[in-house]
């Protein structure tokens, strides 16, 4: 039986801020968050696994405030890793989970990191597809992927054009990419408290957090994996996790972009049941 997006669909205060999330099923909690793109929530980044992982797992797919239905507001751009960190362990406490296995994309591996870096008693296994927080070896910055994601809210503002250019970017095979979507996506993305807090613009771009120095000290196990045909968190990205992360693997998916977890759905599930089903966290 499929999850019910509607049914599924919680809030919880988390301090000042109200923090949306949809949730299934029983067993250990498995936290999905996700990335940065114009319009995306834990809905639209994960809806083709969150069943999957209902079989066996409590699962939670929040919107990370400024995001979905979650507080929209001014996230401190010097702080992005750090602000939704606590954010995100705070919420945990508020639905009293003690610890959970983290499923991070993009932005959400990034934050998946940093949680783990801050509160290694409280997280366990780490799935991290097209993680930010590293540095890419090989490839110039800004990617094409950012570049388009940089631009969306500038002037004269998002549009349905740069909605699509940017998520033609994100995948392998555009043609999946459905009237539907682009419309549920541009309607999030247009929300007035994010049109008027973007998180990431031509002037707002991160800094002054690196996460790669700590990179050793996360002890986690680890899943990564990539699409080797992303063009926004490039491939290169996941050489220096690798090198540096002591319990890590990486899986690498042909004809895949940035979005391993939506392209893949199947294969993926799989290959993240089999790591989360072998030794315990």
């Amino acid at each position: 039986m499929s999850i019910d997006r509607e049914q599924s669909s919680r809030t919880v205060k988390v301090g000042e801020l109200e923090i949306h999330y949809h949730e299934a099923g029983e067993g250990p909690v498995l936290l999905f968050v996700h990335g940065s793109g114009p319009g995306a929530t834990g809905w639209s980044n994960f809806q083709r696994n969150l069943d999957h992982f209902s079989q066996k797992f409590r699962v939670i797919a929040v919107d990370l405030p400024n995001f979905g239905k979650s507080t929209k507001l001014s996230v401190p751009i010097d702080k992005v890793w750090s602000y939704y960190a606590e954010v995100l362990l705070n919420f945990m406490s508020a639905l009293q989970i003690s610890r959970a296995d983290l499923v991070g994309n993009s932005l959400g591996g990034g934050i998946s990191l940093k949680m783990a870096m801050d509160a290694p008693d409280r997280i366990g296994r780490l799935v991290l597809m097209g993680a930010g927080g590293s540095l890419p070896i090989l490839t110039p910055t800004p990617s094409e992927g950012i570049k388009h994601l940089l631009e969306y809210y500038e002037a004269p503002g998002p549009s349905r054009e740069k909605l699509r250019n940017f998520l033609d970017v994100m995948v392998y095979d555009p043609s999946e990419l459905t009237d539907e979507l682009i419309e549920e996506r541009f309607a999030a993305s247009t929300d007035p408290g994010i049109v008027a807090n973007p998180l990431f613009t031509r002037t707002r771009v991160p800094g002054g957090e690196a996460l790669f120095g700590r990179l050793p000290g996360v002890a986690n196990k680890t899943l990564l994996i990539w699409g080797r045909d992303d063009r926004t968190v490039t491939l290169d990205n996941a050489f220096l996790l690798l090198k540096l992360m002591p319990d890590v693997r990486l899986h690498v998916f042909g004809k895949c972009g940035h979005w391993a977890q939506w392209e893949k759905a199947e294969e993926f599930n799989a290959l993240v049941s089999g790591f989360l089903d072998g030794e315990s966290s």
